[in-house]
């Protein structure tokens, strides 16, 4: 492997690019724990609505990372042409993958659209659950095409080096969600009409909308590109779409193992997927928090990939390990100190917060083990590294989170079961990428 000398990437550097990354990402599920705590302390039917918004919501998540990879895959693109100088040269690549992800995302909304009642069914949802459920999903999952577009111009400026516009374009859609779900959801008396669980749909979608508008201003305003349609497909197209098919592949595993999650606590009654909710909720929060650092792997990477400068590269994952390492730690810390209060702020349900309460520890002291999948995972994306990625996921969650799930189920430990697993998942994701980049990336002894 041919190396060159390249600078360190400096603190000031990286934390230029991570801070707006962090924000932007934090964002996203900030949508959902809005969603949540405000559908928990609704006095009508809570626990069931907490429960519905959880199951229709990561049903929603998993159809967003399985359509939304092409977001990476444009990224590490993008990134290698501004290493080698020949950006121009991707000119109608951008237009084409939004094309081709609305016509996805449309077809899916509508098939899934009449099968909703049978898929949460499958989620073990039952009665005012099941209801809830699909009530939610029908009006939030029409934003799918609207987040995929807005994803895919995130991808164009993360490629560009550039998280400033992402992060500007998801406060604004985050800080109009906070505000239409308190008005729709609990509603002014006289004036709007209380919705329950669909005002939170409703506020979302909104939000997804005011998104996509902004992200399209920007495009045309801050970038070479613009969204005009050519037949002559472009060469990048094919090794897009094999990068995208493989992280497709990928988001498939993660989706099988937030399924299995779901739906083993939701058989265990409402108050156990109540809790499995506001545990994914802050699990997804932390996840979104350090994978600000990620990105930063997954920008400057491809960047250095383009410009050949593997040493660079060594340096970067060593120094995003630690920043994010200690981030997730301080994180942790944090929800330690108010470990007896933070379920309070979804719900006032004695049952839930006591389940809750059992198996938080899990999700906090697992966090730095996070930390280092996730920088890993935001490197190989960089790298166009898809296949290593594919294969991590497929023995993390076949080898790793479903035997795990199922001996612990035997032995009836069941929300804290479901975490163990989910321990172990994490332990196979960071283990085999963090050897695998050793082996690969690092410089052979003579």
């Amino acid at each position: 492997m041919q190396q060159v000398q390249g600078e360190k990437v400096s603190f000031k550097q990286i934390n230029k690019l991570a801070i707006p990354s962090i924000i932007a990402g934090i964002s996203e599920p900030l949508l959902s724990i809005v969603d949540t705590a405000v559908v928990g302390n609704i006095q009508e039917n809570p626990t069931e609505a907490l429960a519905a918004v959880g199951i229709a919501g990561s049903f929603i998540a998993a159809i967003f990372w399985v359509l939304g990879q092409t977001r990476s895959a444009i990224s590490a693109i993008v990134a290698q042409y501004v290493g080698e100088k020949r950006l121009e040269k991707l000119q109608s690549l951008p237009s084409q993958i939004i094309c081709f992800n609305l016509l996805i995302s449309l077809g899916i909304y509508l098939l899934t659209f009449f099968f909703a009642h049978q898929i949460f069914s499958v989620y073990n949802a039952q009665g005012l659950v099941l209801n809830y459920a699909v009530d939610y999903y029908k009006i939030r999952a029409v934003g799918l095409p609207l987040s995929l577009f807005t994803f895919t111009i995130f991808g164009i400026f993360t490629g560009m080096q550039n998280t400033f516009y992402p992060m500007m374009i998801s406060v604004a859609g985050a800080l109009l969600n906070v505000v239409l779900d308190f008005l729709l959801v609990y509603g002014i008396e006289g004036l709007i009409s209380p919705m329950h669980v669909k005002g939170a749909a409703y506020a979302s979608l909104v939000s997804q909308g005011l998104m996509a508008v902004l992200a399209l201003r920007l495009l045309y305003k801050k970038t070479p590109f613009k969204l005009k349609i050519t037949f002559q497909f472009h060469p990048e197209l094919k090794r897009m779409f094999g990068l995208s098919f493989n992280l497709f592949l990928r988001a498939l595993a993660l989706h099988i193992t937030m399924y299995f999650a779901n739906s083993y606590a939701t058989s265990y009654g409402a108050a156990y997927i109540a809790a499995q909710t506001i545990c994914f909720q802050i699990w997804l929060f932390f996840a979104f928090f350090i994978d600000g650092y990620a990105s930063v792997g997954s920008i400057i990477s491809g960047k250095q990939k383009g410009e050949k400068n593997f040493l660079g590269l060594q340096i970067l994952a060593k120094d995003l390990n630690s920043y994010a390492i200690l981030v997730s730690v301080i994180l942790a810390c944090f929800c330690f100190l108010g470990y007896n209060s933070i379920g309070k702020i979804f719900t006032s349900n004695t049952q839930v917060l006591e389940v809750f309460s059992s198996v938080f520890w899990l999700v906090l002291i697992t966090q730095p083990v996070n930390a280092v999948a996730f920088v890993y995972d935001g490197i190989f994306k960089g790298l166009a590294e898809a296949v290593v990625l594919r294969n991590t996921l497929f023995i993390a969650t076949f080898i790793g989170f479903l035997p795990s799930l199922l001996l612990c189920n035997q032995y009836d430990l069941k929300l804290s079961g479901i975490w163990v697993a989910f321990t172990i998942w994490m332990l196979f994701r960071s283990g085999i990428l963090f050897f695998y980049f050793n082996r690969t990336y690092l410089p052979k002894k003579k």
